[in-house]
């Protein structure tokens, strides 16, 4: 395989989202397990690609690019697929969701995640129960949109963002590990579930069940990845 890209991963991780993407293009890309577990996104190696020491790097002929939304934004506009072009009238429409969806929701989500690099550990699971609230209102504002079915944001045929959200509906359901999740739940949000049913159908979705083990209902129902390399924690 010729590839021209190559994805620097952990399973489960943003990589994820890029690695869908990649997918549902059809572009040859290769893969190179960043290994959590011995903290190689510290290593001086992967620094160099990324100085934050955050997943994912995408490298590139024109050099490596991190953040996921730009990383995103650049598959999409170099290769005129899952996002409206610069020129259609759902450009702008798009540009701002994807942003709430790397700015807000993300970042809301690495609270609750990582609630302890935030806070003192004994504080934690206060600034979750503060941070679930919001995320509550992120997905009551997605739903609403998702119901007015734009360009962008279907199954059928799947934006950059529309995996995005998948991945990071799946990521609610299932982490933190061990502490209360009671307030996701999927129903809750008809539109945005439906889409997510038959994003699990499509081939894009299968190749990464396979390739990161998540199991057969990664957005719906998903169960904790058992990748053949590398952890997802």
């Amino acid at each position: 395989m010729n590839a021209s890209y190559r994805l620097h991963f952990a399973p489960d991780n943003a990589s994820l989202v890029i690695r869908l993407v990649l997918e549902e293009m059809g572009l040859p890309y290769e893969t190179a397990l960043v290994d959590r577990r011995q903290n190689a996104q510290d290593g001086a190696a992967y620094r160099g690609l990324n100085p934050n020491g955050l997943i994912p790097v995408l490298e590139t002929p024109q050099g490596p690019i991190f953040e996921t939304a730009a990383i995103l934004l650049w598959l999409a506009d170099t290769h005129a697929q899952l996002a409206p072009a610069s020129d259609n009238p759902d450009r702008a429409a798009f540009l701002k969701w994807l942003f709430f969806a790397s700015n807000t929701l993300h970042s809301d989500l690495r609270i609750l995640f990582y609630a302890e690099k935030y806070i003192d550990a004994a504080q934690a699971e206060t600034l979750r129960n503060g941070i679930r609230p919001r995320l509550r209102q992120h997905l009551r504002v997605l739903d609403d949109v998702a119901k007015t079915a734009p360009s962008w944001l279907h199954a059928d045929q799947p934006s950059v963002l529309t995996y995005y959200l998948a991945c990071q509906m799946r990521w609610m359901s299932l982490y933190p590990e061990r502490a209360d999740r009671s307030w996701y739940q999927l129903a809750d949000t008809p539109y945005l579930q439906s889409i997510l049913m038959r994003l699990e159908n499509r081939p894009a979705t299968r190749a990464a069940i396979a390739a990161e083990g998540l199991g057969v209902t990664p957005f719906t129902s998903p169960s904790y990845a058992h990748p053949p390399e590398g952890s997802a924690t």
